[in-house]
C-alpha cells in the first residue's frame, strides 16, 4: 500500500536490495487476498497483511509467505537467491 518513496526508505533501513512493489491502487493486494478491512463507527479502514511474494521472470509465483512470519524480508531474499541459482544453472 505504501508509496515508492516509502518503500525505498524501508528498503534502505532494512538493507533490502531487491525490488519492493508499491500497490497504492490496491490491485495486487485485492487479487492476492491480502487487503484487509475493519469497521469503526460506520467507516471501513483498510490495511495490508504483510506478505512476501516471489515471482520469477516467467511470472510464476515461487513463494507466498503472509502474516507474522513475513515481517522478515530475508525469507524472500533467500527464495530469490535460490531461484537465481537455479536459473543460472540452466
Amino acid at each position: 500500500m505504501d508509496s515508492p518513496a516509502a518503500n525505498a526508505a524501508f528498503a534502505k533501513q532494512a538493507n533490502i536490495n531487491f525490488p519492493l512493489l508499491s500497490d497504492m491502487n490496491h490491485k495486487m493486494l485485492t487479487s492476492y487476498g491480502i487487503l484487509k478491512g475493519y469497521d469503526v463507527q460506520n467507516e471501513t479502514y483498510k490495511w495490508a497483511l504483510r506478505a512476501n511474494i516471489v515471482i520469477d521472470k516467467e511470472g510464476v509465483i515461487r513463494l507466498i509467505e503472509a502474516g507474522d512470519s513475513a515481517v522478515d524480508p530475508n525469507t524472500a531474499l533467500t527464495a530469490c537467491s535460490t531461484l537465481h541459482k537455479r536459473e543460472t544453472v540452466k
